[in-house]
């Protein structure tokens, strides 16, 4: 028998009819702008599946848009999100996709341009009861909840990599809840996503861009 939390049965705070197509919308977007390093110049969601049949009826796009803006699952302000967005000066599209297959139905990629000319794809699924995961980065297979503190190390694939990014986590106590590696070809482009029980100290970062293989990093703290 599977183990149900009450968040499970009541869901999240928040605003919208559903907690799938509207907080797990919300959390997926907060997620990608929470990995973003500067202000948001445009920003495109892709929708998949069931969000791509019902994204208006149960303001999905709204959502979205709220949580890329940083707006949380129960901030009122996702209901003038399109208004907000304008004042913030933040461009946004959307493109309705109900031919693509994927994994989960509650399925969309955000694609996000920077006003200093950064760029990030990311994909995220909404699992219900408000959950959601991320499932791609810049078209690499990832899995990670956000609901640990989590570093996103961007590197390449290869040796000595992660024994350097474990050493630099060791040397600061950090437990690890969970490592993972997850590349795009052996040798090629890869993250390791670090999963923590607590915050994971800033002083880290600059011990793990050391090793001339990181090209990049995110640290999502709970």
């Amino acid at each position: 028998m599977n183990f149900l939390s009450i968040f499970d049965v009541i869901g999240p705070n928040m605003i919208g009819p559903s907690s799938s197509h509207t907080a797990g919308a919300v959390s997926i977007a907060l997620m990608a702008r929470k990995m973003f390093p500067e202000p948001i110049q445009k920003v495109t969601f892709t929708l998949y599946g069931s969000f791509a049949k019902t994204y208006r009826g149960h303001g999905t796009d709204r959502a979205l848009l709220g949580g890329m803006l940083g707006f949380a699952t129960d901030d009122e302000r996702i209901r003038d999100a399109f208004a907000h967005a304008k004042e913030m000066g933040v461009e946004f599209d959307y493109i309705i996709d109900e031919t693509t297959t994927t994994n989960h139905p509650n399925t969309a990629d955000i694609d996000i341009i920077g006003k200093n000319g950064h760029t990030l794809s990311v994909r995220g699924e909404s699992i219900g009861g408000g959950k959601m995961k991320i499932v791609r980065i810049d078209n690499i297979d990832v899995e990670f909840t956000g609901e640990y503190s989590t570093l996103i190390v961007h590197q390449q694939d290869k040796p000595g990599v992660v024994a350097h990014i474990t050493q630099a986590l060791s040397e600061q106590e950090v437990n690890i809840a969970f490592m993972r590696l997850f590349r795009e070809n052996k040798g090629a482009n890869a993250y390791t996503v670090v999963e923590s029980d607590h915050n994971i100290p800033e002083e880290v970062l600059d011990k793990i861009r050391m090793n001339p293989n990181v090209d990049n990093l995110m640290l999502i703290q709970l």
